[in-house]
């Protein structure tokens, strides 16, 4: 944790400025938010056992969907830590490019949605395709908020607060019509294929959407499809990849000239 990611709820008492206001991220990054904050469960015990936190220290903190900043410790037990908090600054810009991601297995998803939060992603769309196991849309991880606990540990790695929005596509078809209806914010759309005869991108495109196919790749027509609506198909080398693997490397290339 390299963020200790606070919410709404945790601000107990707002300091000298008024209540948590509904954009709590400042415009200018000048206005600061002053709160004391009360945390228990995990939280605490990462303050407690990996930080090792006492009395008086600093660590860094911020507000889901606001700004970051610091906090200084006044206590802490078994039972809860209560902060003095300081939000001054916004959180980091966001990565242009929305993930468009064949539900995969549920023990691989959650560990992608990380990843993909750390790096700056925004925007994800888990769709299905012709091999997607229908099986997969049942899966406790589809449930209720169980997706938003990996997005907010992949805010926590990359000091980031800004949730993304994840989108639900349940049928090809679906997806594609919502693919044409975008193309007119001229947005790239990169498909990641090992078969294509062009290399993928190294470097940034501008604002894009990056699509990875499920364990096997999409089928022809799933490709013929996404070519008609003006898809860039691109390939990562010889070597057959995980969708975990294809996700980080594609991303990865994509970030090659942001500082």
């Amino acid at each position: 944790m390299n963020l200790l990611l606070l919410k709404a709820a945790d601000l107990t008492s707002p300091g000298p400025l008024d209540a948590v206001p509904p954009d709590p991220v400042p415009p200018d990054g000048t206005a600061p938010l002053l709160a004391t904050a009360t945390v228990d469960g995990d939280r605490l015990l990462h303050l407690r056992k990996v930080l090792k936190v006492e009395v008086g220290q600093e660590v860094r903190v911020g507000l889901l969907n606001g700004s970051i900043g610091s906090a200084t410790v006044t206590a802490i037990d078994r039972s809860v830590a209560k902060l003095d908090v300081v939000l001054d600054q916004a959180p980091p810009p966001a990565l242009e490019v929305e993930l468009l991601l064949a539900l995969p297995r549920p023990k691989f998803l959650g560990r992608i949605l990380q990843h993909a939060t750390t790096i700056g992603v925004k925007e994800i769309t888990l769709f299905h395709s012709a091999r997607v196991e229908k099986s997969y849309w049942s899966s406790a991880l589809m449930q209720g908020t169980a997706l938003n606990r990996h997005l907010e540990l992949g805010l926590e790695q990359g000091r980031d607060t800004a949730l993304p929005k994840i989108t639900l596509q349940r049928s090809f078809a679906d997806l594609l019509e919502s693919l044409e209806d975008s193309a007119a914010v001229s947005r790239h759309l990169l498909v990641a294929d090992g078969d294509a005869p062009t290399n993928f991108p190294r470097q940034s495109v501008g604002p894009a959407s990056l699509l990875i196919g499920p364990e096997g790749g999409l089928i022809d027509r799933e490709l013929e499809l996404l070519v008609q609506i003006g898809a860039q198909c691109g390939s990562l080398g010889q070597r057959p990849l995980r969708v975990e693997t294809a996700v980080a490397a594609c991303l990865s290339r994509l970030l090659l000239d942001r500082h």
